[in-house]
């Protein structure tokens, strides 16, 4: 967690802070391969030095950003679990539970679709 520290040190709300820690633990615990980095100001993960996942927060939900194939993959089940969506991301509001399970499925295919990646996004 020493790379999302100050990151996380920022975040007023200690519910927001204590829930963005909660979530970026897990990736980290689950996914010890995946590198994490702050890089335009929000938390990330990569795989071989390509996006993997993003987050940001603001004062109503915290969002997620898989890039879009990841969005366009779990659509059905991102609508499903009840985020608010666009093309690029989904936002969880702070009321609502994490969906653990869709995250996982999330990652697991960002690495695999990406396994063969050689750029930051995919192109």
């Amino acid at each position: 967690m020493e790379a999302f520290a100050e990151y996380l040190a920022g975040i007023k709300d200690p519910l927001h802070r204590a829930r963005t820690e909660e979530v970026l633990s897990w990736i980290i615990e689950r996914f010890p391969s995946l590198v994490p980095i702050i890089a335009w100001k929000q938390p990330m993960f990569t795989d071989h030095d390509t996006y993997i996942i993003g987050f940001s927060v603001s004062k109503q939900h915290m969002a997620v950003a898989p890039e879009r194939a990841g969005m366009a993959r779990f659509a059905e089940e991102i609508a499903q679990s009840g985020y608010d969506r666009t093309d690029l991301l989904f936002r969880i509001k702070w009321g609502s539970p994490v969906d653990y399970e869709l995250l996982k499925r999330i990652i697991e295919f960002n690495m695999l679709d990406k396994a063969d990646c050689s750029t930051f996004w995919r192109k």
